[in-house]
């Protein structure tokens, strides 16, 4: 297949091209600057120069496709307009590759977020068929007004477009990671002296390893049916706690719980006080049977050991 990939240089992109050209598909992956021209090609994929707020550019390359992954963001929107800017932006872009792909049935594979079907309440770990709630209101921290963008997705399924979404849970880790969760969680642990977690720390976090994550937005690309959700999810819950613990042994600082009368105070977690509180656990059952999907790479603990994570230590 010609796959055009959006997203390319961040995270998840740069694995999900190796995969994919591993797997013989050709890419062309769209590029907004030499640096990222540079690093997209040297991985094996084409050169798509354009920035995300060129939708008749996009609606072109997507038609000239055979399918799409679509793992980039408008963060440039966040300053001045915060995260309400960046899911209206979103959904243009949706919308942009919808007209593109509408009665082809070629696929359209974006990145969503484990939390969608709602962060708390529902008693039992998120599955696929959980659908993502209606966005738009600040909901623990503004991450639920993203939901518009999945479920703009997923309604792309009722115009012949074989739309999926793969929900990516809070820790995304890898060698390559130094702008996620865990090294914000690391950095504050070290301006502290301590790594917290919220009152008894038994509230549920989910993580999985990026090449994990990369294989699945292939497959889901390859024979993924429409208009369905996949879960990402490697470890399906790990207690905030243990997370916490497993950081203080390396780093050599103690783990503490933070009531929750100082946990919201200015300073201490900043905006992160909202998400160490979340129990977020998610069962990947329904992907790994759907499209044969395995985690072969290291969980999240093990995968703290990897040298990457903790340097100086």
């Amino acid at each position: 297949m010609h796959v055009l990939v959006t997203g390319g240089t961040g995270h998840s992109g740069p694995y999900i091209i190796s995969d994919l050209v591993t797997a013989g598909h050709e890419v062309t992956a769209l590029a907004r600057s030499d640096k990222a021209a540079s690093a997209v090609s040297a991985l094996g994929a084409k050169v798509l120069r354009g920035n995300l707020d060129d939708l008749d550019g996009l609606k072109k390359a997507a038609a000239a496709s055979d399918g799409v992954i679509h793992v980039a963001h408008r963060q440039d929107l966040l300053p001045s307009g915060g995260i309400d800017a960046v899911a209206a932006a979103e959904v243009q872009i949706m919308l942009a590759y919808g007209e593109a792909l509408a009665g082809t049935g070629k696929p359209l594979v974006v990145s969503g977020s484990i939390g969608s079907p709602g962060w708390e309440n529902l008693g039992r770990p998120a599955t696929e068929e959980d659908p993502a709630l209606p966005g738009g209101e600040a909901y623990k921290g503004t991450l639920r007004v993203r939901n518009i963008v999945e479920t703009t997705v997923i309604g792309l399924a009722e115009r012949g477009v074989r739309s999926s979404i793969v929900r990516i849970p809070t820790i995304m880790h890898s060698t390559t990671d130094n702008a996620g969760f865990l090294p914000l969680l690391i950095a504050l642990a070290k301006e502290k002296g301590a790594v917290g977690y919220a009152g008894d720390g038994a509230n549920l976090w989910s993580a999985v390893h990026t090449r994990d994550v990369a294989s699945l937005f292939r497959l889901a690309l390859e024979k993924g049916p429409a208009g369905r959700n996949w879960h990402a999810i490697g470890d399906e819950g790990i207690s905030f706690r243990e997370i916490a613990e497993a950081l203080g042994t390396r780093l050599g600082l103690p783990a503490v719980s933070i009531p929750a009368d100082v946990l919201m105070l200015p300073g201490y977690f900043g905006f992160l006080a909202n998400l160490v509180t979340l129990d977020v656990p998610a069962s990947n059952l329904v992907t790994r049977q759907t499209l044969g999907w395995e985690c072969v790479q290291p969980g999240l603990i093990e995968d703290l050991d990897n040298g990457h994570y903790f340097p100086a230590v």
